[in-house]
């Protein structure tokens, strides 16, 4: 019989921060049901002997004290013994972050893996939403630079952005086509992401939260003045809102796609009722941020959707 044990693939714990962090705010829902959480790195993901293993800690997480985690016990676990794994660790999305999802796959008729590693490893954060420029500002992705000159030339305005980056890291506004910039942004990133840029961002934008196919929350983020990025790692300052009737209707058919992917959480983004390219499976963030704001809980939903 599997053990009540949720296993968390993450970051150095200690640089977590408590009053945002999602992995934290999930881990102490489920420890309510008396699960162990045993947190882990990547780095100390293994398969040895056929067996999946990791090298972490026993831990319990208490928002109430001062040092928000304690280790119980560290050893190696044979992650078959979990009930669940939550893949946590921030992007980019690299060959280390690659080499987890495959690792992962070979046990995932197992146990519960989420978000599923093979879906992870097939949507493409920002690639994925192609699919969707209907709902998007005009947008391309590429690394050639006559068709990212031309597209200057249209749109005049435009955000540049990795394709495999993530928290507002390396994100750039344009207001004219830099060909020395551009070809130094292409050589480091390889292919990115041009999007025409929609002056509302200074309103905010709007984080919408996907489980389980679902639509079940949304917060804003406001831009700090004079800047255009609304991630919070960024200053932006998050509120309550409400979704419109476009976005309803564009979260949900996302959301659709996504529960026929395999994945179970998600968040995406709309500036100016448009979704904004960023499909985010890797490691969602922001329940705790609208627990804060709303009294709302997520992590509960979350759990209840996985029949805990």
């Amino acid at each position: 019989m599997t053990n009540k044990i949720v296993a968390i693939q993450g970051n150095q714990i200690s640089k977590l921060k408590l009053a945002t962090d999602t992995s934290i705010f999930l881990a102490n829902e489920i420890q309510k049901k008396k699960y162990r959480i045993f947190y882990y790195n990547p780095k100390n993901l293994s398969i040895v002997n056929s067996k999946v293993i990791a090298e972490g800690s026993f831990i319990k997480f208490n928002y109430d004290k001062k040092k928000y985690f304690e280790i119980f016990k560290k050893q190696k676990l044979d992650l078959t013994k979990c009930k669940f794994i939550l893949i946590r660790q921030d992007p980019p999305f690299n060959l280390e972050y690659i080499s987890t999802t495959f690792i992962l796959d070979t046990i995932k008729d197992k146990v519960k893996i989420i978000n599923d590693p093979t879906s992870i490893r097939n949507i493409s954060e920002k690639l994925y939403s192609a699919k969707y420029q209907k709902f998007m500002p005009a947008t391309i992705f590429s690394q050639n630079i006559n068709e990212i000159k031309k597209f200057f030339k249209i749109q005049k305005k435009v955000i540049i952005k990795p394709i495999h980056s993530y928290s507002g890291n390396n994100i750039h506004l344009l207001t004219k086509f830099n060909l020395r910039f551009i070809k130094k942004f292409i050589e480091k990133h390889n292919f990115i992401m041009c999007q025409k840029y929609l002056s509302k961002i200074s309103k905010g934008d709007k984080r919408v939260f996907l489980i389980n196919g679902k639509i079940v929350g949304a917060i804003s983020r406001i831009p700090k003045k004079g800047s255009f990025l609304s991630n919070m790692s960024k200053g932006a300052r998050p509120i309550n809102i409400k979704l419109s009737k476009i976005e309803k209707k564009i979260s949900r058919f996302v959301a659709r796609d996504l529960k026929k992917e395999q994945i179970f959480f998600a968040g995406i983004d709309f500036i100016d009722q448009k979704l904004n390219g960023d499909i985010n499976v890797t490691s969602p963030t922001g329940l705790k941020t609208l627990y804060d704001l709303s009294n709302i809980n997520l992590a509960k939903i979350f759990w209840k959707e996985l029949k805990v």
